[in-house]
């Protein structure tokens, strides 16, 4: 599990980079709300349409170097948006990215579920991998952006560049050769990981609407400065990989629905808490809380689908891991819409609102240990 959550954190560094540039884009190109959405929406969109024909050839092939060489993608497309002014070519990158990110995802899930057997609290190591890198996107990428300008961004490439060549020996030690097959076995509950899917998809419209405007929030709404607009989004991925963690412990001596309606119920006073602060830094504290709480479910949603899928763990986690968690970023145009007209608090009112859809339908969720067989 170590190896997989270093990668996964090196991977999502690269997620983390982009919600922590997009101030810089807003402030040294001049790009709109709506552009500046659109740049989240170019790495979603990269991430989310391949992951799960990716996800199925991950179930059929190894493939060993398929996760190495998306990680590469994804440093490399990240890194080199901030060199161009040009918009359009700043989306191709940020497209890039995304395409690297729906490589790495699948067969990592797989492989990672193989380690982790049936515990959730070892699937969060993985999982908080994954938050890790978020969090230390931005804490890493605001400094060198604030010192630097916007084109330090490519300062950033070689460490996907490397931990994918790491990656890619340790794929050749293991007794995974590339091309072999695989084989799972259970019944599948699709209809059970539809419903999953529908709640992952809410959620994370919500937490990609909080790491796209948090920074705005605080720059703009606040009054704060850049760099504490940094501060509160890096405060709120590091939030997230406490709730990563915390999540999964929960979810082994409580159950894994449980948790996940339990964290969805959480976010309504979590969201209202932080609009109802107007102080930019007594607001901090309240950022990392919201992080925390919207991330109780994310490594248990990760195994949830994977236990409603058993036969189809690689598609299952190209869904979860990839195509419902970036599908969040296709509704961010809309929210930049509104931020257009209200401001950046408009947008976190408006996500304020959303998590009771993922209440109402985590209702639809069972145990997978009440299944019938």
């Amino acid at each position: 599990m170590r190896i997989w959550a270093a990668a996964h954190a090196v991977d999502d560094f690269y997620q983390g980079l982009v919600p922590a540039a997009v101030p810089y884009f807003v402030l040294a190109r001049h790009f709109s709300y709506v552009q500046a959405s659109g740049l989240a929406l170019a790495t979603t969109f990269g991430s989310a349409l391949p992951q799960v024909a990716i996800g199925i050839l991950a179930d059929r092939r190894r493939l060993p170097w398929m996760s190495p060489l998306g990680m590469s993608l994804a440093g490399i497309g990240a890194g080199l948006s901030g060199l161009f002014p040009s918009y359009p070519v700043v989306f191709a990158m940020l497209l890039l990215a995304g395409i690297g990110i729906a490589m790495f995802h699948p067969p990592a899930g797989r492989d990672a579920r193989r380690a982790a057997g049936g515990s959730a609290t070892a699937m969060s190591y993985f999982a908080a991998g994954g938050s890790v890198g978020f969090f230390v996107g931005p804490a890493l990428v605001t400094p060198a952006l604030d010192g630097l300008g916007i084109g330090a961004t490519a300062l950033f490439i070689p460490p996907a560049v490397l931990m994918g060549f790491i990656l890619l020996r340790h794929q050749h030690r293991t007794a995974y050769a590339a091309g072999t097959r695989v084989q799972h076995h259970g019944v599948d509950h699709v209809r059970l990981f539809a419903a999953l899917t529908a709640v992952e998809i809410v959620r994370s419209t919500i937490s990609t609407g909080q790491n796209t405007f948090i920074s705005l929030y605080w720059i703009k709404h606040l009054g704060a400065s850049s760099a504490l607009g940094g501060t509160a989004l890096t405060l709120e991925l590091g939030g997230g990989v406490l709730g990563t963690l915390l999540g999964g412990r929960i979810a082994d001596r409580f159950g894994m629905v449980r948790t996940v309606q339990f964290g969805n119920a959480a976010m309504l006073p979590g969201l209202f808490l932080l609009l109802a602060c107007d102080n930019k830094y007594g607001a901090l504290p309240l950022a990392m809380l919201t992080g925390l709480i919207s991330n109780i479910p994310f490594a248990v949603l990760i195994k949830l689908g994977q236990d409603y899928l058993p036969s189809r763990p690689g598609t299952a986690a190209g869904v979860t891991l990839g195509l419902a968690m970036s599908a969040g970023g296709l509704f961010m145009p809309l929210l930049g819409l509104v931020a257009d007209h209200y401001g950046p608090r408009g947008a976190f009112v408006t996500l304020a609102c959303v998590p009771v859809l993922a209440i109402a339908m985590s209702t639809a969720l069972r145990e997978p240990g009440r299944l019938s067989k």
